[in-house]
């Protein structure tokens, strides 16, 4: 019950924005509740997912979640807080096609979570960060070497999208290394 799933409409149109299908990479899916959107992730080809929760139930439905999908080998499920998993894929040199940022709507850690990502370069050159929050927060335009790219309204549920620019260039990546399909 303290998880918030992502309803199917929004994870729809999430997939719809940023897939449909992935050829390979990583994800990691940061307040990951039930793991719905990892889950999603590697249904649809991600190699590997990386689940990070700071509930302990909730780290349980997601490991339940991904044995019933027979995926177990696919993700790593951590009980971790947001910004501590975030050093920690730094350290391990990881680099994401996919960040999903869904934390709890009251605590407004958008902002802060898009610098830290941004700061330890996490996202690869093609790669996006989907960020779920509640119709009309506030989200930066820019957060580093991430701007925002779509944002969309889905009843009381906001999705806004970031990717990486090219801060040589000063303009967005290509996407000639893109995992993603290229009309992103």
């Amino acid at each position: 019950m303290s998880t918030r799933p992502t309803t199917d409409k929004v994870k729809e149109a999430i997939f719809n924005m940023i897939g449909p299908y992935f050829t390979e990479g990583i994800g990691l899916d940061l307040f990951a509740g039930s793991g719905g959107l990892g889950i999603e992730a590697l249904s649809r080809g991600l190699e590997r997912v990386i689940f990070v929760d700071h509930d302990a139930k909730a780290v349980q439905t997601v490991r339940k979640n991904v044995a019933a999908c027979g995926l177990e080998k696919r993700a790593e499920i951590y009980r971790n807080d947001a910004e501590r998993a975030l050093k920690a894929v730094a350290k391990r040199g990881l680099r994401f096609s996919v960040i999903f940022l869904d934390p709890p709507y009251k605590e407004k850690k958008w902002p802060a979570l898009l610098s830290l990502i941004a700061g330890h370069d996490l996202l690869e050159a093609s790669g996006v960060v989907v960020a779920e929050h509640p119709v009309g927060a506030e989200l930066p335009e820019e957060a580093g070497n991430l701007k925002q790219w779509k944002r969309e309204t889905y009843g009381i549920t906001g999705v806004t999208m970031y990717r990486r620019t090219d801060e040589q260039k000063g303009d967005e990546s290509d996407g000639e290394h893109c995992r993603l399909p290229r009309e992103l």
